[in-house]
C-alpha cells in the first residue's frame, strides 16, 4: 500500500528485454533501506525490487515488468531516460499524507488540456468511461502515483468524463506532473473508497 505522497524522482537507466521487462532505475535513495522485494510505486505501478546497489542519494535499484503490466499502463513509462514518481510502500506508523492508493493502475489517461492559473497548473484529464463512475468533484485519484483532489467534472457525449487538477508549483518541482503537456498519457488509480461504494451499489440495483 501507498499514500500517493512522492519521496524522490527517480530516471530510466536502462531497459532491457528478457522474458519480461528488466529496468534499472536511478534513485535518490539509500540502497541500505531499498530491501530485494520490497514494493515501490514507479509512478503509479507497484514494482517489486529485484536487483539495488550504489551509495546513499545515488541509488540505483531493478524491477521486472510484465508484459500485462505494460498493456495496462502509459506506454511512455517504460523508456530509458523517463522520469519516474518514486514511492516505497508504506510501513505502519507512517503518516498517511494522501490516500490509500494500492498502485494497481485502472486506466489510462490523456491530458486534454493544460492551462495556467495564477501561479499553478489546471489539468484536464480525459478517462475512459468504465472511470466515470468513480470520479467525483472533491474526491481524491491518483495521478503517476500521485494524491491530488478532483476539481471539478465534466461528463461527455459518449460516457466518457474530463475532470479537472490543480497542480501548485510544489507538486509540480517534487514530481514529474510539472512536465505533462496536451496529449500526454497518466496512469491513473481510483479512490479505492469509491471502488467499494460503487459496488455496494450495484448490488442493490
Amino acid at each position: 500500500m501507498f499514500t500517493g505522497i512522492v519521496t524522490g524522482i527517480g530516471t530510466v537507466e536502462s531497459v532491457e528485454q528478457r522474458g519480461d521487462l528488466r529496468m534499472r532505475i536511478a534513485s535518490p535513495f539509500d540502497p541500505a533501506n531499498v530491501a530485494i522485494g520490497a514494493s515501490i510505486s514507479c509512478s503509479g505501478v507497484c514494482l517489486t525490487v529485484v536487483e539495488r546497489g550504489g551509495t546513499p542519494g545515488n541509488c540505483w535499484f531493478a524491477v521486472d515488468v510484465s508484459a500485462e503490466t505494460i498493456s495496462r499502463t502509459a506506454a511512455e513509462l517504460w523508456q530509458a531516460g523517463r522520469r519516474l514518481n518514486l514511492e516505497p510502500a508504506l510501513k505502519l506508523g507512517d503518516e498517511l499524507g494522501g490516500h490509500i492508493v494500492t498502485g494497481h493502475v485502472d486506466a489510462v489517461g490523456i491530458v486534454a488540456e493544460s492551462e495556467h492559473v495564477g501561479d499553478s497548473t489546471r489539468l484536464t484529464i480525459a478517462a475512459p468511461k468504465a472511470l466515470a463512475p468513480f470520479i467525483a468533484a472533491k474526491g481524491s485519484i491518483t495521478l503517476d502515483g500521485v494524491s491530488l483532489t478532483v476539481n471539478e467534472v465534466r461528463d461527455q457525449p459518449d460516457g466518457s468524463v474530463h475532470f479537472t487538477l490543480n497542480i501548485i508549483p510544489h507538486t509540480a518541482t517534487v514530481t514529474t506532473l510539472g512536465d505533462l503537456r496536451q496529449g500526454s498519457e497518466v496512469n491513473l488509480e481510483i479512490d479505492t473508497v469509491a471502488r467499494y461504494l460503487q459496488r455496494m451499489e450495484s448490488l442493490r440495483a
